[in-house]
């Protein structure tokens, strides 16, 4: 899952003096206290330079660096509500990843996620204290007992799987109406990423996963996920819902190529609904359809 990123030059966050003559020229993505980033008319990011908002980043860590664009340009993220800068539209991230090009959506993607943990630990979790921001808005150091805060990732697996013939995808209650989706779940301690491969599907469908491999991850900050991609082969046994899905059942091929079709001329003829394009749990399910269509022509070909 190739994504366009930010060079994240890491040498530069503990150097307040460097980012200070970063802050003039640099590009700063404005998120207000709900995540969404400042837009203009057309929706598009709405950036302005440094110098538009303030005379450096600020006291204390307000801004956070996010890193060096490909020309060597810094970018910055900031509250909003710090500035006395507007724009005429907001946007939220899953709509911003369908209508932004790749990079500013991967810049507002990682915004999103560090301010996400910035605002839940503005206090230490052992002694109470108020925490303060240093390393370019990456460190959180209390200033009661001094421990180190640092941002957090949550991984979790989510995998496509299949019996030979089918694929196995699954409903919430709360997803839009005949909206399917593969399986996924959190990793919880302890345990390897293939043991909750399995322990996700048991739980979810109560099939028994035969083996699987990883093939790919996607950065998912809603809040702060990291998607762990992963095909699996289970045993061709119907499925068993819990109360973590509403429905699970099997899909064949021609049913997948069917809500690919439906989906790419927008065509609402009733049938089942894919996840997002712009999600991994999108590309799973066509990496299982691909890998499954070269199996059923290679047999064919004998």
């Amino acid at each position: 899952m190739p994504w366009a990123a930010l060079d994240r030059a890491d040498h530069l966050r503990h150097d307040p003096v460097a980012l200070g003559a970063l802050w003039a020229q640099s590009r700063v993505l404005l998120l207000d206290a709900d995540g969404q980033a400042l837009a203009d008319a057309q929706r598009m990011p709405s950036t302005p330079r440094g110098e538009q908002l303030s005379e450096g980043p600020g006291g204390v860590g307000a801004a956070t660096f996010l890193g060096l664009d490909p020309e060597g340009e810094a970018w910055f993220s900031l509250e909003a509500a710090l500035t006395a800068f507007d724009a005429p539209q907001r946007i939220d991230l899953r709509s911003a990843a369908t209508l932004w090009p790749a990079f500013p959506a991967s810049v507002f993607a990682q915004a999103r996620a560090v301010q996400h943990w910035r605002n839940r630990h503005r206090f230490c979790g052992v002694c109470g204290s108020p925490v303060a921001m240093q390393r370019g808005g990456w460190l959180g150091v209390c200033g009661g007992c001094g421990i180190e805060h640092y941002p957090r990732t949550d991984p979790a697996v989510i995998v496509a799987v299949g019996d030979g013939d089918r694929i196995l995808l699954g409903r919430q209650s709360s997803w839009p109406e005949r909206r399917w989706s593969v399986i996924a779940g959190f990793v919880e301690p302890g345990e390897s990423l293939e043991q909750a491969v399995a322990r996700e599907v048991a739980e979810e469908t109560s099939l028994r996963v035969r083996s699987c491999h990883y093939l790919a991850s996607q950065p998912w900050p809603f809040p702060s996920a990291l998607m762990l991609g992963f095909i699996a082969q289970a045993e061709p046994d119907e499925p068993r819902v819990t109360e973590e899905l509403e429905e699970a059942r099997w899909f064949t091929v021609e049913e997948i190529r069917a809500a690919q079709a439906r989906d790419d001329a927008a065509m609402d003829d009733g049938g089942p609904l894919l996840s997002p394009p712009i999600s991994i749990a999108r590309w799973l399910i066509e990496q299982w359809l691909a890998r499954a269509c070269a199996t059923a022509s290679s047999s064919g070909v004998r």
